[in-house]
């Protein structure tokens, strides 16, 4: 599906929270720029985008730090108010997008973007990639079977686990560099396989899936 994405997009950074098309995220907004962003896109398109921030982006957070360039928009599906002003949201993912040109001034960041379409992927490719990832996830949860959550398609399945697994923001940003659900997939088996080497090699935890 194609989604149509306002001519200009209010961009909301954050450091490690991500988000991936077809899947919620809750959010609390605290600060005053984002507050002035929520209140404007409800009155809007209910759209934003969320990006992630560049390391380094602590010198300069209250500033225009440095971001990534292709991030997720979501739809405000669901907000309150707050009798101090803070909103409590959740968006749900509907495209990832590439920012064109960032605007200067205002109350928020804002931007000119492409919308990225999905790239579908042939389902029997996809679905022996999700298998060698779950199998990959069960070694690295020590057996627990939460991993293989059979209920959701091989698009979502690999989509909630690019946005719940505890992964820093460069290797969050590179699933959502991914062009579609497989070279995701492929991608995170890498990123879990590397894992299970630095816990065999360091003694390091398991991978835990964030509920």
């Amino acid at each position: 599906m194609t989604h149509v994405l306002p001519e200009v997009l209010p961009l909301f950074p954050l450091p490690a929270t991500a988000l991936f098309p077809g899947l919620p995220l809750p959010l609390h907004v605290f600060e005053p720029r984002y507050k002035a962003m929520v209140k404007d896109a409800l009155e809007g398109s209910r759209i934003v985008g969320m990006l992630l921030l560049r390391p380094g982006w602590e010198n300069d957070y209250l500033g225009r730090p440095s971001v990534f360039p292709i991030g997720c928009a979501g739809q405000i599906r669901q907000s309150e108010t707050l009798s101090d002003g803070r909103y409590n949201l959740v968006l749900v993912g509907l495209t990832r997008f590439e920012v064109i040109e960032e605007l200067a001034g205002g109350a928020y960041r804002q931007a000119r973007v492409n919308a990225l379409p999905e790239r579908e992927a042939p389902a029997d490719l996809l679905a022996q990639a999700r298998a060698r990832l779950t199998e990959g996830l069960e070694r690295a949860q020590d057996g627990a079977s939460a991993a293989a959550q059979p209920e959701l398609s091989d698009v979502l399945f690999v989509n909630a686990l690019a946005q719940s697994l505890p992964l820093d923001g460069v290797e969050q940003q590179s699933l959502l560099d991914c062009a579609g659900a497989l070279e995701r997939c492929r991608r995170l088996t890498e990123i879990v396989e590397f894992k299970l080497l630095e816990r065999s090699a360091y003694g390091r935890p398991g991978l835990e899936i964030r509920h």
